[in-house]
């Protein structure tokens, strides 16, 4: 029999695990069908991931962990397992997560592994473009499927993929599938001097990358949702900007930090800038000039005043006339200067020119009528002053809410990570509450207005939805 598939063997795979990520959690079942001039020959096996099964996933999968207790663990079928895979187009449904964890898996056990891959969720998307969902439980509804044996068990799965080549050579045509195959699995492009197993290591989830160049200096600190897809674009032969090449052709070692979602990803991407001040990031770098604005009252006006945001108490709530965080003096002189210019505001009250005495003497603004005359009695004090408020409102300083430290939730139900937020500091993230304690006896993290706008906006898109210590 030929592969009418594709040109080259494939291998149909599907695993069941404890959990969703391939470094901590661990396999449950393998399945698998070697589909190649032979014809289709399938193989499964349960395995002991020498760990208790979560009851989400028992739940989920079927796969107790009286099932698995006398189950071979997986080094003891790593060998006969290598041999299926080996020299043939890896093939799964959301191709990443089942060959990150086979990867792992015999990592653990000094076995080396690679293979190209094909993932049939990519496939779906690409022979199938007008649909929508392209999950496995989509893909038995919309192409009538034949389940044989229970939905969610490796074999069973592995067993649909074949089941959905067949339907896709059936609408599509050979020469059409094999073209998508081929264009799906074709290898990424690396850059000279970097080993293709650590690109092939990649996570496919949320988190920061990091590049090292020559003597091993950091250059760029980048963020996404998919850590995998971002870098290896980096890496395209068609780079749209003049610092995309310029990165590409410096990078001599990637390394990267997971994150439990986006905000995490955005955390550590700011951390981490500041840290390293990599070359080639010009956003997120450190601000040495921090300050807030201040309305002190002097003979009745609102005058501004610059202090350093050292000398602000976020906490307090009594601060109805400090705005702010401002990342340099000069950014609380250019707002001064537009609120003059566009609301015809005194610029010698405000500070901007002259100085202010007791005599009421119009300023230049005023006698061009750009200013309604507060210098010299023209307008009230009082309407200035309201003016000059309403102006700010929308730059006053936001104090601290809670009465201590908050924790913001992130990840997966089955095992969420814990985001620390103390005073508008990012203190750090949480895989157990029993870390808590000592996290909050460090010393607060210096105040950095990058964290303070992230985590701003992150605590007005959940509506208040924190965990308050």
């Amino acid at each position: 029999m030929n592969n009418a598939y594709y040109s080259e063997p494939l291998v149909l795979v599907d695993l069941e695990t404890t959990g969703a990520n391939p470094t901590s959690d661990r396999i449950t079942e393998v399945g698998l069908v070697q589909i190649d001039e032979r014809g289709a020959r399938a193989w499964a096996s349960l395995v002991n991931p020498g760990v208790s099964i979560p009851p989400f996933i028992q739940r989920l999968t079927g796969i107790s962990d009286d099932m698995v207790a006398n189950a071979p663990p997986f080094a003891e079928i790593a060998e006969d397992l290598l041999l299926k895979l080996e020299g043939r187009v890896f093939v799964a449904h959301n191709a990443r997560f089942d060959y990150g964890f086979l990867k792992n898996e015999f990592k653990r056990l000094g076995l080396p592994f690679r293979a190209r891959t094909l993932c049939t969720v990519k496939l779906s998307r690409k022979l199938y473009p007008g649909e929508f969902k392209h999950s496995l439980d989509t893909l038995v509804a919309r192409h009538s499927l034949t389940i044989e044996g229970d939905r969610h068990r490796a074999l069973t799965d592995a067993a649909l993929l074949q089941q959905f080549l067949d339907v896709a050579m059936r609408e599509h045509g050979a020469e059409t599938v094999h073209t998508a195959i081929a264009e799906l699995s074709r290898q990424p492009s690396y850059p000279p001097g970097l080993d293709p197993a650590v690109l092939d290591d990649l996570p496919e989830g949320p988190g920061v990358y990091l590049f090292y160049g020559d003597n091993d200096a950091p250059i760029y600190v980048g963020k996404s949702s998919n850590i995998r897809r971002r870098v290896l674009s980096h890496f395209s032969a068609d780079h749209r900007a003049q610092k995309e090449l310029q990165i590409a052709q410096a990078v001599r070692r990637i390394d990267w930090r997971e994150a439990a979602g986006d905000f995490g990803a955005l955390l550590l991407e700011a951390q981490l800038v500041k840290a390293l001040r990599p070359v080639f990031n010009t956003r997120l770098r450190p601000s040495r000039e921090l300050s807030a604005l201040k309305l002190v009252d002097q003979g009745g006006a609102l005058r501004p005043q610059t202090i350093p945001l050292e000398d602000v108490d976020f906490v307090a709530h009594d601060q109805d006339f400090i705005f702010g965080p401002f990342r340099a003096k000069r950014d609380i002189t250019r707002l001064l200067e537009k609120l003059a210019d566009g609301l015809n505001l005194c610029r010698v009250v405000l500070g901007l020119e002259g100085k202010a005495g007791a005599a009421l003497t119009p300023c230049f603004a005023s006698q061009l009528g750009k200013c309604k005359g507060v210098c010299c009695g023209r307008e009230p004090l009082a309407t200035h002053n309201a003016r000059l408020l309403a102006a700010l409102a929308k730059h006053k300083l936001a104090v601290w809410p809670y009465p201590g430290a908050i924790g913001l939730a992130e990840g997966p139900e089955w095992a969420p990570k814990l985001h620390v937020i103390d005073r508008w500091c990012y203190r750090g993230t949480l895989d157990d509450m029993s870390e808590l304690p000592e996290m909050l006896a460090n010393p607060l993290p210096a105040f950095d207005i990058d964290m303070f706008k992230l985590i701003q906006t992150e605590l007005k898109r959940r509506g208040g939805k924190v965990v308050v210590f």
